[in-house]
């Protein structure tokens, strides 16, 4: 699986940027993170992924594996909604990826272009699909188009990371906007240390 790709340049821009978060980067170092390269797989799997813990989701995942062979729209249109949720999911869930590849086969999202759009324009394109919000559509800009400024506000974890870096007891949008401001344009990279500062 390969990992989001970045170096020296983004974590000393960052940490020019930030005192405190420079002070992180110095003590955590590199994170490697994965990324699916494919647009369509990776949106599904977060879908399968979605209100369930890491192993299940890994679980459903590769059940779901075995029965497509490959995650591609014409072989999940193949196969009925009860065998997809046949691998352990809801049948609601068996429909947001019914309807995920029936989007992909229509041309109403091609996935194949998907990278040559702007953030916005993908998150607006991606969460008008039954099952995909707009943090999902945030979070396979950065772990399957490795964009490289996304931080993320509906995260949970990035803004619990935000609080603990700057001892705050509540973080209000604006100020998690100035934060965001501040990142750019290696915010992506900033969300990995915030997920990691989350966890403290």
């Amino acid at each position: 699986m390969p990992f989001f790709q970045y170096g020296q340049k983004e974590m000393d821009y960052l940490k020019s940027k930030d005192k405190k978060l420079s002070e992180a980067i110095e003590r955590i170092g590199m994170i490697q993170r994965e990324v699916i390269p494919d647009p369509f797989s990776a949106l599904i799997s977060s879908v399968v992924g979605q209100q369930i813990s890491n192993k299940a989701a890994a679980t459903v995942w590769n059940r779901l594996s075995a029965l497509l062979g490959s995650i591609t729209p014409e072989r999940i249109a193949q196969v009925d909604l009860m065998e997809i949720q046949g691998c352990g999911m809801s049948e609601r869930k068996a429909g947001y990826i019914k309807g995920i590849a029936d989007a992909a086969m229509d041309g109403a999202v091609d996935f194949r272009t998907l990278d040559k759009l702007r953030d916005e324009e993908i998150i607006q394109k991606l969460s008008s699909l039954h099952g995909v919000g707009i943090w999902t559509a945030e979070m396979l800009l950065i772990f399957s188009l490795c964009r490289p400024d996304v931080v993320s506000y509906r995260d949970l974890g990035i803004r619990r990371g935000m609080m603990n870096l700057y001892g705050l007891q509540e973080l209000p949008k604006d100020q998690f906007e100035r934060y965001r401001k501040r990142y750019s344009p290696y915010g992506s990279v900033a969300s990995f240390y915030l997920w990691a500062l989350a966890v403290k």
